[in-house]
């Protein structure tokens, strides 16, 4: 049963201000659906393959969803892959972060802002 206070003025009772908070859902998680996982994952595999990177880890939150690279699971991410729907009219939901936070690419098609993971210096044997 719900937690009720009684006004002594009237007689009636009224629900108490926690009530409502606690039977309140709570707001769903942001999440990558199939789709972005995939074409995450098939960037994932190239660079495993290649030695660069070793691990990975997903988190979602209620304001974005972040898939976490890593060259050893003990270190800081290379680089974090946000989905932000809040920003999809604006600057777009997808972005790829660096180490230290700076944004390489930001945009609304994911498999374009995971070009920014697939450039960078590369050696070139003759």
């Amino acid at each position: 049963m719900s937690e009720s206070v009684e006004d002594e003025r009237f007689g009636s009772r009224y629900p108490s201000e926690g009530t409502a908070a606690r039977n309140a859902p709570a707001p769903p998680e942001i999440r990558f659906n199939r789709r972005e996982i995939d074409a995450i994952l098939k960037v994932y595999g190239r660079k495993v393959a290649a030695g660069e990177w070793r691990d990975y880890a997903i988190d979602h939150h209620r304001d974005e969803a972040i898939f976490s690279i890593f060259r050893r699971s003990s270190e800081m991410p290379l680089y974090r892959i946000v989905k932000r729907p809040k920003l999809a009219r604006k600057q777009g939901a997808y972005s790829v972060l660096s180490a230290g936070g700076f944004i390489l690419k930001r945009g609304h098609d994911l498999q374009q802002v995971l070009f920014a993971l697939d450039k960078g210096p590369r050696l070139v044997t003759a």
